[in-house]
């Protein structure tokens, strides 16, 4: 069915800014939540970056049934700086629901930092199930996101939905069905990196540089046999590093040592920074270097000292039916544009509220069941977008049938918690386009 957006709740969503205002870390607990019942206090308690803490509240008299939801994401540490934005774009549709007023249901929305370490991350994750939430934006990165799922959130029955997890190896898990993703699988970016390599930069070899964790071992394993196989491109060696290294002088050595014509480097920005520094330190910028979307980061031509305008990059692309609503309601909310993967957290966040209310009560087991009944297109169904979502929560909590249509893709969930089609970006950093990133153009994947 066409989209019926309520106008209201646009205007009403897109006019929370400066309710919270510019959150720059988010310290939650998942505090007295309780358990699957979950009809105790709805608090959100952000602290923001003079470490003041604010708590919105809905108000209710306790009457309503209370929907639990949460958002695990890296705040601080290598994926710190993409990590903030994308929790925002994780927290924006409670905050949009509130601002609606008129909700069938009230909410406990908590935030939990993994740092971009899984250890922390599974120490965040314990924290949120011993508090019953049973639904889980996140986490972001695949090495923290693997680790996390098969630790805390398959053993206590939570529904993961993770933004930005691209691992193939999320694909594979045994998860119960309890775990989702927005994002696309490297197995397709590495496919879409072989052929940017070829088609549109011209190179015929490359050398690879990866963060050694799951992420970067898959995608530079998925690009190589698609560079290899698929396009007769030569990967003369694999570099692996670890995080946030005082110098990688030794790795780039390695990498360049072969003069290939492209170096691929798959990592995240805080260690991206000095490899960068140590790469414009030891050799041309004549050399194409590809990224991925770990390291597509506006601040990084400043902190490394370069224009790196021969630094390309691919990334999952929001192209989503409701992109365009969901732009404005995150610029009022949050006074900037929205980056890399914000669209698929809110996304991620969007379908786990409206799945909990399908289901009517907080256990992740049951609300699993729901995932693609709000989701998937349905005969019948309203289709809901970013710009009708609190019209679309209040019919679901009604029994009307529903199917949300996001901001970075349509949303359609396979037998695996996969998106079945999704959209890729071209780009490059190019300190006179706005941002310091341009795109040059977007790539179609069918899965």
């Amino acid at each position: 069915m066409a989209r019926n957006i309520d106008r209201r709740d646009v205007l009403k969503g897109a006019g929370t800014a400066g309710v919270v205002g510019l959150a720059g870390c988010i310290t939650q607990n998942g505090g007295g939540g309780g358990g699957g019942g979950g009809d105790g206090g709805d608090t959100e308690t952000e602290a923001d970056d003079g470490g003041m803490e604010t708590t919105e509240e809905d108000g209710g008299s306790g009457s309503m049934r209370t929907v639990m939801h949460s958002v695990l994401m890296p705040i601080t540490g290598d994926l710190g700086s993409l990590g903030k934005p994308i929790r925002d774009g994780g927290t924006l549709p409670v905050k949009q629901l509130r601002a609606a007023g008129d909700m069938p249901v009230e909410f406990d929305q908590t935030v939990e930092d993994t740092q971009t370490d899984p250890q922390a991350g599974i120490q965040a994750a314990n924290s949120l199930a011993n508090a019953g939430y049973p639904t889980v934006c996140g986490p972001a990165s695949s090495g923290v996101n693997l680790q996390v799922t098969r630790e805390v959130f398959i053993p206590n029955g939570m529904v993961g939905c993770s933004p930005s997890s691209t691992s193939p190896n999320v694909t594979t898990l045994d998860d119960n069905d309890l775990i989702f993703r927005t994002a696309p699988s490297d197995a397709l970016q590495g496919q879409v990196m072989a052929q940017v390599a070829d088609e549109e930069l011209g190179n015929s070899s490359a050398a690879v540089m990866y963060v050694n964790n799951d992420y970067g071992q898959a995608l530079a394993d998925s690009f190589a046999q698609s560079y290899t196989e698929n396009h007769s491109g030569t990967v003369q060696t694999q570099v692996a590093f670890t995080k946030e290294k005082s110098s990688y002088t030794s790795e780039l050595s390695t990498a360049m040592s072969g003069s290939p014509q492209m170096l691929v480097v798959i990592g995240y920005p805080a260690s991206g920074i000095q490899i960068f520094r140590d790469y414009y330190a030891n050799y041309s910028d004549d050399t194409d270097i590809l990224v991925t979307d770990g390291l597509v980061d506006s601040t990084l031509p400043d902190e490394v000292g370069n224009d790196m305008s021969n630094v390309y990059a691919t990334t999952p692309q929001a192209t989503g039916p409701g992109q365009e609503e969901f732009a404005q309601l995150y610029e009022e909310e949050y006074g900037r544009a929205p980056g890399v993967f914000n669209a698929h957290a809110y996304d991620a966040s969007a379908v786990c509220l409206l799945a909990n209310v399908k289901a009517g009560e907080n256990d992740g087991n049951v609300i699993k069941e729901e995932m693609r009944a709000v989701a998937n297109p349905t005969d019948g169904g309203t289709e809901i977008t970013p710009g009708n979502l609190p019209e679309g929560l209040r019919m679901v909590a009604n029994g009307e049938d529903v199917y949300y249509s996001g901001a970075s893709s349509s949303v359609n969930f396979d037998e695996n918690g996969d998106m079945t089609a999704v959209t890729y970006a071209f780009l490059r950093f190019n300190t006179d386009a706005e941002g310091n990133i341009e795109t040059i153009s977007t790539i179609d994947f069918q899965a």
